[in-house]
């Protein structure tokens, strides 16, 4: 999980890069979990919270520019 520093340091294409592989990976981890694949369920929560704080932070630069 990357941190919100982290996040707060990157540009736009790079936070819609990341939103675009986070959302990938959420697929994949619904997948795995739909299949009973998935060991720990606790990802799938980050992941979501991570896309979540990514959109924030778009939205956030979009609206102050």
């Amino acid at each position: 999980m990357v941190k919100l520093k982290d996040l707060r340091a990157m540009s736009i294409d790079e936070l819609e890069a990341r939103l675009l592989e986070c959302k990938k990976e959420q697929f994949n981890l619904r997948v795995q979990q739909s299949t009973g694949q998935l060991q720990n369920t606790a990802v799938l929560r980050n992941v979501r919270r991570e896309i979540a704080k990514i959109n924030t932070l778009i939205t956030e630069r979009k609206k102050n520019s």
